[in-house]
């Protein structure tokens, strides 16, 4: 923390700042130039006697410029209807029973928008105010946060728009004019009614999903999972539908480490990549499967998963933006949410995520996932 006498005049008979004063907001042994958010300090006579480095960067003012000014100057606040906020709150001469100011956005010069939290030091209830310590946040962060919140309910809303309308069309039609159509155009119409449901179901789970990673809150139930054996089911499920077998190769090294996950997370994850390769890939769809050095810490072996194709891959410029909400590396459909769901996931196991481009030319996704073997059995 700066703190030292400063050359800018004070009230007359008011004692300038200096490094005496330091000595009860370092009690703790915390610098002040160490905490991320703004810290502003004003003595009993609002003299500004600690301006952290965090506020110099919120404010765009220098700590030796703020030291020692009066804290309604040095720190010039109005609310977003352009009114002092020192002057309304009065902290030197308010009610004697108030001890803070609940956060609220206000404005500095330049209208340049913070969040602000005060706080009122007395030495005894009721007494004057012996410190005013204010705490400044950047609203830019919340303002991506609520962004991405509001591009979340657009998508969702766009999302369910479209086969929650052909769930409503195809059923009025049907209730409306049953006796009209052929059995063969009734099952036309359920399977798209059906396949409709499915999607909203889908999205529906996405949405789960990301409010469980988000929050933290994503739970795991670990069983052993035999990765080789969950690949191929995938395979043999997209064979069925109608794909050819040769547009698989799948190679499992072996040995492989005995793999503790979540068998139906894990699947989802599969699920993802594979759906991503052939969807958006072209060719041979390559799934290695091999032992790999462990990513968590204090475990020596893990597993690695290899997805990768022969299409025109990922551009450059996208590469660091795929595991981001909404990110869309063509207009063939989705939300945009799944591999923002895939990176939580193998996360979540503590588990890395990474992406790249395949020997082929295409992309190459590869995760790998600790063995996570319970504690009983080590």
């Amino acid at each position: 923390m700066t703190v030292g006498t400063s050359s800018a005049p004070g009230a007359r008979g008011v004692p300038q700042p200096s490094a005496a004063r330091h000595d009860d907001l370092t009690g703790l042994g915390i610098d002040p130039d160490e905490l991320a958010d703004g810290l502003v300090v004003a003595d009993e006579h609002g003299q500004v006697i600690c301006f952290n480095a965090a506020a110099e960067r919120i404010t765009a003012v220098r700590a030796a410029d703020a030291l020692g000014q009066r804290l309604e100057k040095a720190l010039p606040l109005e609310d977003l209807e352009g009114r002092r906020w020192w002057q309304l709150t009065d902290p030197y001469g308010g009610l004697a029973i108030r001890v803070r100011q609940p956060e609220r956005n206000l404005l500095l010069p330049g209208g340049h928008e913070v969040l602000v939290t005060a706080r009122y030091v007395r030495s005894e209830p009721l007494g004057p105010v012996r410190r005013v310590v204010v705490s400044l946040r950047d609203t830019e962060a919340r303002r991506r946060t609520e962004r991405s919140h509001a591009e979340l309910i657009a998508t969702v809303a766009h999302e369910l728009r479209s086969p929650l309308t052909s769930v409503k069309g195809f059923t009025a039609t049907l209730l409306a004019k049953w006796e009209r159509f052929t059995d063969d155009q009734k099952r036309l119409m359920l399977e798209t009614v059906d396949a409709d449901a499915n999607r909203v179901t889908r999205l529906i789970a996405e949405l789960l999903d990301i409010s469980r990673i988000d929050s933290g809150r994503l739970e795991l139930r670990r069983q052993p999972v035999d990765i080789g054996a969950a690949v191929g089911r995938h395979i043999q499920s997209y064979v069925a539908a109608g794909q050819p077998a040769d547009r698989f190769m799948l190679r499992v090294e072996q040995p492989l480490p005995d793999l503790w996950a979540d068998p139906d997370k894990v699947d989802q994850v599969l699920s993802n990549l594979l759906e991503n390769a052939v969807r958006h890939g072209e060719g041979t769809v390559t799934i290695d499967v091999t032992a790999s050095a462990s990513p968590r810490e204090g475990e020596e072996t893990g597993t690695s998963v290899t997805v990768s194709d022969e299409g025109p891959g990922i551009p450059e410029e996208s590469m660091n933006r795929v595991f981001t909400r909404f990110w869309r590396g063509s207009k063939r459909g989705g939300t945009g949410l799944g591999l923002y769901i895939v990176k939580g996931i193998v996360e979540a196991h503590g588990g890395t995520i990474t992406v790249g481009r395949a020997p082929g030319g295409g992309a190459e996704f590869r995760f790998m996932l600790p063995v996570g073997t319970p504690a009983y059995l080590q």
